[in-house]
């Protein structure tokens, strides 16, 4: 453990683990999926979810990493189960695919900082031409790629977790500031009320299928990335009140992200369905409306607090192949570092040009049963994000339970944690990874490959 490093303190770990995520996700992805599954009623099931079924995976997954000290490809290995390896190997590939795509997205963020700075409102109804401007969005990107490296380069307490520590109350300050201000605008309290107001007659199967979808991507699950952080955490550390206190700052950023985005959106009178579209279309034109001081702050304070969101993620999904390459090819860390974090920035250079710069990219596969072609980046996310992921978390949860076994589990979870066996929490995160975690993710599994994939849509 030494000399792979470890957190200096439990503060440090939860930082980390919450800044992995705590991402896009939450502030870019959870307004336009609660706008779309109709406000209150989403918020509901997406907490419900986060909760009953992400947290008992969460808590493996930190557990398996504790105990083996390794990567996730390397923690199958260490556990007497090789052949488990694939799970690892699924996970590090989930990991180094988002990334990828991922840092394209955090380098939009960080390019609209710029151009808010500047006083560039009209850059929403540029976007098309934004995103095509391969100078300006490759610049960006490898801008990105670059911090994202150099904090991963100094380590988990020198670099992870110093800067999860300064970038995660960043964070919570900036956005409690927009929050506060967006309350100041006509009409918010209809955003408020479509926030937080449920009407249960929403409630569909697609809605709780994204709902489940939001939580366990915005949580890092599935992909090894808990199991890397678990990997550097002490075993006198609580593993369950860690992954609750990790758990409630991702649902409570998230929730945040809401409180500041939907007064905005109802005191300009548009429609809270603008999907993916509001944060990058809507949301500058909106801060033009201020003048042009205060539009520049909200503006830019905006942007430099969805750009700190993509870092924190962006650091955890680096720290996954790399811990991977540092621990079962025995590379130093800053070179296995430069080496991955290069190869991902090769691997996104498709995604960058699949949004109208490059007719191949941009029109990559036609699925089956479709009516148009799916993009290079989104072709990716539904591949790594939209399957990997609820895959991974279903075999980590079956190996925990009947290869592993839970007694294992549970004595791992008890070393930080005593009075954990027998309690009430012991007996349900039994339940939920013997029979909840793997039947509900399988069922998402199959049924987003068919409808990605194939066409075939049960809803």
């Amino acid at each position: 453990m030494a000399s792979r490093g470890g957190f200096n303190s439990r503060i440090g770990f939860i930082a980390a683990a919450a800044g992995s995520a705590v991402g896009l996700g939450n502030i870019w992805k959870f307004p336009f999926e609660v706008g779309d599954g109709g406000g209150a009623a989403f918020v509901v099931i997406y907490l419900a979810f986060a909760f009953l079924l992400c947290f008992p995976v969460m808590v493996t997954e930190i557990a398996i990493g504790r105990r083996t000290n390794k990567n996730p490809v390397g923690a199958f290995t260490d556990l007497g189960h090789k052949n488990w390896r694939i799970v690892g190997i699924l996970g590090v590939l989930a990991g180094v695919l988002i990334l990828s795509f991922y840092n394209v997205v955090a380098g939009w963020a960080f390019g609209y900082f710029v151009e808010m700075l500047m006083g560039h409102f009209t850059i929403g109804q540029n976007f098309g031409t934004f995103i095509t401007d391969m100078v300006k969005v490759g610049s960006y990107g490898v801008l990105f790629m670059v911090a994202t490296a150099l904090i991963v380069s100094r380590g988990i307490s020198g670099g992870i977790e110093r800067a999860s520590k300064i970038l995660m109350p960043t964070l919570i300050v900036m956005m409690l500031g927009l929050v506060a201000y967006s309350f100041t605008l006509p009409h918010a309290i209809e955003g408020i009320k479509f926030y937080l107001l449920p009407d249960f007659s929403k409630i569909t199967l697609p809605v709780m299928y994204n709902a489940l979808g939001q939580a366990f991507f915005s949580l890092s699950l599935g992909m090894g990335a808990l199991i890397t952080y678990g990997s550097y955490v002490d075993k006198k550390e609580n593993i369950v009140t860690s992954a609750a206190y990790i758990t409630l700052a991702d649902v409570g950023i998230a929730f945040l992200a809401g409180l500041m985005m939907f007064p905005f959106v109802f005191s300009q009178g548009l429609e809270p369905t603008g999907g993916a579209g509001l944060i990058f279309v809507t949301l500058p034109g909106i801060f033009g409306t201020l003048g042009p001081t205060l539009g520049i702050l909200v503006g830019a304070t905006f942007f430099l607090l969805l750009s700190f969101a993509a870092l924190t993620s962006t650091v955890s999904l680096l720290e996954v192949p790399v811990s991977y390459v540092v621990d079962e090819h025995k590379v130093k860390r800053k070179k296995a570092v430069g080496l991955v974090a290069g190869v991902i920035f090769l691997l996104g250079i498709p995604s960058m040009m699949a949004n109208g710069y490059s007719g191949f990219f941009s029109h990559f596969i036609t699925y089956l049963g479709a009516g148009k072609a799916t993009d290079f980046m989104t072709f990716i996310g539904h591949i790594a994000s939209d399957s990997f992921l609820p895959l991974g978390g279903a075999l980590i949860a079956i190996f925990a339970a009947y290869v592993w076994k839970k007694h294992n589990l549970n004595e791992e979870i008890e070393q930080g944690f005593p009075g954990f066996k027998g309690s009430l929490g012991e007996k349900y995160i039994d339940f939920a990874i013997t029979y909840l975690a793997p039947v509900v993710l399988i069922i998402i599994f199959v049924l987003t490959v068919l409808d990605r994939f194939f066409g075939i849509n049960y809803f």
